[in-house]
This record gives structure tokens, C-alpha cells and sequence, in this order.
């Protein structure tokens, strides 16, 4: 294996000594004319001074994936521990955080689940409704505020002004037969996505309907997935739109091995994930106006026993009402940019209880270019949260644009997490229990970058150094007491991220590669005689490499990935996709985890040998 991934990344970098001559349809073009959606600035990718990668729709398609869970996996720096594959149960974390310190947001309204991060993931999206995906890296708390700790996710949907309709069949098998008392048979499943836009200069309409079906990859491991999505824009005049936004996502799953091994073998799991949204946008001159209220609404079903439900069952009913008003103006000396933001949660859990606690931010930002060349951007977030009083988090990032191609940034900003209901007050013993006396994490990160954009090379190379205070880690003393937060004191990481990529034209045939790599060196200072689950699941080395190949309608996408944590030992994989495009429809086959490796990304769970997919896609444009 170590030997089909040296090899690998040679061709990879051989790829990169080529002449830029060579050239097919201009990625840098295209990436110029991307904005980054801010929540009240909206940027050129060229002019941001912060950490911004972009996966685009063109990307998505040609990747080996079916699910977003899937997609983030081929990301560098981005850490996807699954306990359910093909798009199941995942926690994801970035650069060296918790999965609690990550935020994610579909077009800006943000997804966290005050009951437990595990369920963030939950996400009514399917690919083929996304129009790129933003990841902002570092502290973004005074961008989007409270739990964007060591940076965000931002999910865009696609507007389109023409109507098309898409649908996809897909199904796929490891051809291993089932385990013993888990039916007869092989392991398999699959699905089917249908995606229609009816659209035309003044409005759009975006509906989505996906359903996934899968009978397990291993003892207790069937997955029934479901999700709803709709997204609008209507458009009054130049001046004044509307938009609206709902989804919903049921997610049923075999439960083994993911929270209590090995007792929780018969364990199932039900996760239904609701959102809503309305807002608006109003320009006024040279003032711009968005309010937005949105709503998110969570139940989590958690059965120890799936055919006994009068023990070891956990329900929780988890809302959070979220209203925000952003703003905008822009003058001769600058932009500038500010809001108020109000999120008012309560749970109902027959282990934690009911609760409820509010959160409200004020915050300001202030943007300026010096010229063509110097770009400062500067601002902070003043947070009230019920239970944990007043905190403030600035930040200020710069950026130095050479000329057209190079680009320096740096940036300093502080963040912050505040502990999740499950954090403060669950009761699983003796398993787990909370700590009602925990406080919020708080972190200052200090990063800097260069990037170079030229003929459809792209280069980057980071470093950051991340301190947080009142670290929250689950800790415990020995195997007979529960796990148990608490604020540990001082996480201190440091981390350096590189990306090259790269596509060449030679008439027919069109070859591209991406090579990232990440290194991470975390700093925890523990208790002795102590098992931490933090450090049993970091992250230190993590490179991802990949090719993709056109010849007319035939391409071609090989993925490979190198995965070591703190205290386990490294794994690699790799993955194929074959794609072949007919007038309106095309059909594809992947095959995920060529050399059949044997891998875990979260605790005692094994994710699926060598599986094979096939599938089909119907596309119509009007």
C-alpha cells in the first residue's frame, strides 16, 4: 500500500514540472469570479485575506463520492471520523480541533446543535444541489460567532436562472456476505437523487429529494436516509429580493460499536434534522440591509437495545430560533460592516432534562483596500450567552497582492465554544456524564499564507499556531469510572498545510492533479493516570493526492489518501471514479478503498473494505 501511494504522488509531482503552457478552460477564471459569502461582506476569492478553499460543482462531479460526509473526506485539513458510512453518522473537525469546534452553515445559516455536534452532519443537502462549498480556516467567531472556533463550512446552493432537472440512480456492494444473525444474503444498498430548478431572470425555485438504502456493511449496520431540501430567491427589483429555505433529513441506523462498544451491539439510532428560513436583501444606496430568521429543529432517538425500547432509550427534542439582522456600507474610506444576531435554544432529554439558554451578538467589521495591493480587513464579536455571561472576540487579517498571481496573508483572531447541552448536564453512566460546571473554550490563532494563482496552477502554503484556554476534553481515571468533561486548561497546536493543483489541455485529453499535505504538532497538558479521548483521535499527518484524466466524453478520477493520528497507526486508501458523459445522460463507476485496508476512523468502529458502485444520471436544461 505504502508503495501504490509513493507512487502515486511521484506521478503527481511529475505532473507539476510540466510547462504551464499548456492550459484547458481557465480554473483561475473561474475561481476569480466566485464570491465568498460572507454573512455581510461578500468578496471576491482573489481579494479575501483569510484561508479560503473552494470546492466547486465542477470538482464534485468528477469526485468518487455520493455524500457530503464522503466529499470532505478528499479535503486537506478537514478531519471526517465516520461511524456510519455512505453518508451516516460523522463527526468532523478541522486543523487539529474537536468536532464541537467546527461550524457549519448551508448559504449562512448556521447548523449547530446545542445537544451534541454528532448530529451536525445531519444535512439535508445532496450534492447535486450545491453550487461550491467555502471552507474558512481559523477563528472565524467574528464572522459567524459562537462555535466557529477553529473555522466554519459554508454549504452554497445553487441559483440558476435556467430550469433543468437531474436525476441519479446509483447502488453498490462490497459482495461479502452477511455476518451471522444479521440475515442472509451480501452487504449492499443504494440510492436515488432527483434535483429540479425552475428558474428564469426575475426567480429561482431549487427542490431536492434524496433517498438512500443500505443493508449494512458489517453486523448491525443498515442505514435508511432520507432528505428534503427546497431553496427560492425571487428577485423584486436591482434593489430588493427575497429568499426562503427548507430541509429535512431522516437518518435511521444500525448503532454498533458507535457510542459504548461492545455493549451497545444491538444499538440503533434515529436522527430527523428540520431547517427554515426567510430573509431578505435590500440596498438603499449605499447601505445594504439583510435580516433573516431561521429555525432548526433536531430529535435524536438513541435505542441501546433496537428490539427492547423500554431500556436504555434516549430521546431528546432540541430547537433553536435564530434571528439576525446584517449590514453593510460602503464609503470612501472603506466598508463597513455590522449586525445584531439572537439564538434562543431549549431541550427536552430524558437523560439531560429540559433546559433552555440564550445567546446574542453584536458585532462589527471594518474593510479597506490601500490601493490595488493592500487589503486590510479587521472587526470583533461581543457575545451574551445566558449561562456564561459576556465575552468579546476580535480578529484582524491583511493580505499583500504582488501582483496578479501572489498573494501574502496573515491574520490573528480569537474564538470561542461553548459547551453543548450533552457537555453540561447528560446521564449515561457508566458510560458517560456531564459537568454542569464546565466553562467555554476561548482560543487566540495566528496564521500566515502565500498563494500563488496563475494558468491554472494553484499554490499554497500556511502555517498556524492555535492556543485555547478552558479546553474541553472527556477524560477518565480508569476503565471502571465514567467519562467526564472537563476544562483541561491549555490546547496549544501547531499546524502547517500545503496545496498544489494543476490541469493541462493536450487537445483531447485533459489531465489535472491535487496534492495536499498537513502536519499537525498538539500540545494538551493532562492530568496523569487519565484516558483522553482527544488525544486518542487527533490528527498528525494527513496528505491527499489525486488525478483526473479527460478523453472527450470518458474521464477519469483516482484519489488517494494517507491518514495517521496522534497514537494509532497510519492507514492509506484509495479510491476510483469512471465517468462516461452521453447527450443527456451519463454513467459512472467507482470503486472506494482499491486495496482493501482495513481502517477506523472513531473509536471501535471498522468502515467498509473494498466497495464497488455503479450508477446513472439523467440530465435535462431547458
Amino acid at each position: 500500500m505504502k508503495k501504490a501511494f509513493a507512487f502515486s504522488s511521484f506521478i503527481l509531482i511529475s505532473f507539476f514540472s510540466f510547462s504551464q503552457d499548456f492550459q484547458e478552460e481557465n480554473l483561475t477564471d473561474n475561481l476569480e469570479e466566485i464570491i465568498i459569502k460572507g454573512n455581510r461582506f461578500d468578496i471576491r476569492f482573489s481579494e479575501t485575506t483569510r484561508d479560503i478553499q473552494l470546492i466547486t460543482q465542477a470538482e464534485i462531479e468528477k469526485m468518487p463520492v455520493n455524500s457530503i460526509n464522503e466529499l470532505l473526506t478528499f479535503i486537506g485539513g478537514l478531519d471526517i471520523q465516520q461511524r456510519g458510512p455512505f453518508g451516516g453518522q460523522a463527526d468532523i473537525g478541522m486543523d487539529g480541533g474537536t468536532f464541537e469546534q467546527t461550524l457549519i452553515l448551508v448559504n449562512g445559516i448556521k447548523l449547530v446543535d446545542d445537544q451534541t455536534a454528532h448530529n451536525m452532519m445531519n444535512i439535508p443537502v445532496p450534492l447535486e444541489a450545491i453550487d461550491h462549498i467555502e471552507i474558512l480556516r481559523g477563528p472565524a467567531a467574528r464572522v459567524y460567532g459562537i462555535n466557529a472556533l477553529t473555522g466554519a463550512i459554508n454549504i452554497i446552493t445553487k441559483k440558476s436562472s435556467s430550469s433543468f432537472l437531474v436525476a441519479d440512480i446509483f447502488s453498490g456492494s462490497a459482495f461479502k456476505n452477511k455476518e451471522e444473525n444479521d440475515g442472509s444474503g451480501i452487504y449492499g444498498g443504494g440510492g436515488i437523487n432527483l434535483t429540479a430548478n425552475y428558474g428564469n431572470a426575475q426567480q429561482n425555485h431549487l427542490f431536492s429529494l434524496q433517498q438512500d438504502l443500505y443493508n449494512g456493511q458489517r453486523y448491525n449496520s443498515a442505514q435508511n436516509n432520507s432528505r428534503l431540501f427546497y431553496n427560492g430567491n425571487y428577485n423584486f427589483n436591482s434593489a430588493h429580493s427575497l429568499q426562503a429555505l427548507a430541509g429535512y433529513a431522516n437518518n435511521k441506523f444500525g448503532a454498533n460499536g458507535f457510542y459504548a462498544a461492545p455493549g451497545d451491539k444491538e444499538a440503533e439510532e434515529i436522527v430527523e434534522t428540520s431547517i427554515f428560513s426567510i430573509s431578505s436583501k435590500h440596498k438603499l444606496g449605499n447601505l445594504s440591509l439583510s435580516p433573516r430568521i431561521s429555525n432548526r429543529y433536531n430529535e435524536d432517538d438513541y435505542r441501546y437495545f433496537k428490539h427492547d425500547l423500554n431500556n436504555g432509550r434516549s430521546k431528546h427534542y432540541t430547537n433553536a430560533l435564530m434571528l439576525e439582522m446584517n449590514a453593510v456600507l460602503t464609503t470612501s474610506f472603506g466598508d463597513f460592516g455590522w449586525g445584531w444576531e439572537s439564538r434562543l435554544t431549549n431541550i427536552s432529554s430524558s437523560n439531560i432534562g429540559k433546559h433552555k439558554r440564550n445567546n446574542h451578538g453584536i458585532y462589527g467589521e471594518f474593510k479597506k483596500n490601500f490601493g490595488k495591493d493592500f487589503i486590510l480587513n479587521t472587526g470583533t464579536y461581543l457575545n451574551y450567552n445566558s449561562f456564561f455571561g459576556w465575552q468579546i472576540y476580535p480578529g484582524m487579517d491583511m493580505a499583500y497582492l504582488f501582483n496578479d498571481f501572489w498573494k501574502i496573508s496573515a491574520g490573528v483572531g480569537s474564538g470561542q465554544r461553548i459547551p453543548s447541552f450533552t457537555d453540561l448536564y447528560v446521564d449515561q453512566a457508566p458510560g458517560n456524564v456531564g459537568n454542569p460546571d464546565l466553562q467555554p473554550e476561548n482560543s487566540w490563532q495566528y496564521n500566515f499564507n502565500i498563494d500563488y494563482n496563475k494558468n491554472n496552477l494553484l499554490f499554497h502554503v500556511g502555517g498556524f499556531y492555535r492556543d485555547i484556554s478552558d479546553f474541553i476534553d472527556w477524560i477518565r481515571t480508569d476503565e471502571n469510572t465514567p467519562y467526564a468533561p472537563e476544562n483541561f486548561g491549555k490546547n496549544k497546536t501547531f499546524g502547517v498545510n500545503t496545496r498544489f493543483q494543476n490541469n493541462f489541455d493536450f487537445g483531447n485529453h485533459q489531465i489535472g492533479y491535487k496534492l495536499s499535505y498537513n502536519f499537525l504538532k498538539p500540545s494538551l497538558k493532562s492530568k496523569n493516570n487519565t484516558d483522553s479521548k482527544y488525544v486518542l483521535q487527533t490528527l498528525k499527518h494527513q496528505v491527499i493526492a489525486g488525478i483526473h484524466y479527460n478523453f472527450k466524453s470518458l474521464s477519469i478520477q483516482f484519489q488517494n489518501r494517507y491518514i495517521k493520528r496522534e497514537l494509532n497507526q497510519g492507514y492509506f486508501l484509495a479510491d476510483f471514479r469512471a465517468n462516461y458523459e452521453f447527450e443527456s445522460f451519463s454513467v459512472y463507476a467507482d470503486i472506494s478503498n482499491i486495496f482493501n485496508a482495513k481502517y477506523k476512523e472513531n473509536a471501535a468502529i471498522p468502515l467498509p473494505p473494498r466497495w464497488f458502485t455503479i450508477g446513472i444520471k439523467y440530465r435535462f436544461i431547458n
